[in-house]
């Protein structure tokens, strides 16, 4: 329900704004990727009505153009070699051994990491949230954009990927919001464009813990399509269709209608509470 929550939220925001809703899958690790999940999120999709425009971008198949962002970087001294190990890195998860001054002694099985010495303070007017600032010290340093292992960081391929798919505007979970400062210095070394953000509420169970498959969450029920996409409304603080529409491409019809984004709660979580009709 949490994912739905979100792909809800940022294809009516597309929709009403006509705009593209455009899918991706981040499937950057494969050792955690689940068979079939791809394909069970698409199916997903497709049974609640939540219909892509253009073709779904597979992350796995993009890594030679994170390949070719990374060598511009490398080539502008922005990142650097690292060889600490887990135990080795200080408490923040930055390097500890001062590895950027001994970098010709590092050669193999090394994490590259983004240089990027923070001048400034980094403010986004978050369309949802509003106005967000992070302030030297709270932004993450030294992150890694490459693990030792040869798979690249969700923030690198994200931020190589929106430009080359044309993204404008954003809407994710605020557990991402954080994500938003190593994106923001990425682009900006990468002399890509900024885009516009909006995070919501992330959804959570009775523990308060986000609703995710780390959590043990269960998947929607397809066959509970149109009520899914009912509960989903209630927890973006949407006005609800009418009883009279049944089936999901009505439910959302009549949402794009009305969606309205002052209307999302200003919280960073929510807890799921099912819908009674």
């Amino acid at each position: 329900m949490g994912s739905l929550v979100t792909a809800v939220a940022s294809y009516l925001d597309a929709r009403s704004n006509r705009g593209e809703w455009l899918v991706r899958i981040e499937d950057l690790d494969p050792p955690r990727e689940k068979l079939g999940a791809a394909a069970q999120i698409l199916s997903d999709l497709c049974d609640h009505g939540l219909l892509w425009d253009g073709e779904v971008i597979f992350q796995s198949n993009r890594y030679r153009a994170y390949e070719s962002a990374l060598s511009y970087l490398i080539e502008r001294h922005m990142v650097f070699k690292c060889g600490c190990s887990r135990k080795k890195l200080n408490d923040d998860g930055t390097c500890a051994s001062k590895c950027s001054s001994r970098q010709d002694s590092l050669n193999e099985n090394v994490a590259l990491r983004f240089n990027n010495g923070i001048q400034a303070d980094i403010k986004v007017n978050d369309f949802i949230f509003g106005e967000k600032i992070w302030h030297t010290r709270n932004i993450p340093k030294d992150f890694i954009i490459r693990r030792r292992d040869g798979l690249f960081s969700y923030q690198l391929a994200v931020v190589v990927d929106d430009a080359s798919q044309g993204i404008t505007h954003i809407i994710r979970g605020s557990d991402l919001l954080d994500s938003t400062p190593q994106q923001h210095e990425i682009a900006s070394a990468l002399n890509l464009s900024r885009l516009k953000y909006g995070h919501i509420p992330t959804i959570t169970n009775k523990e308060g813990k986000k609703l995710s498959k780390q959590a043990l969450a269960p998947s929607v029920d397809a066959n509970q399509a149109a009520q899914n996409l009912r509960q989903a409304l209630l927890l973006l603080g949407q006005l609800q269709p009418t009883a009279s529409l049944e089936t999901p491409s009505q439910i959302l019809c009549s949402a794009i209608e009305s969606w309205d984004r002052d209307a999302i709660p200003k919280k960073s979580s929510l807890p799921h509470v099912p819908l009674k009709i």
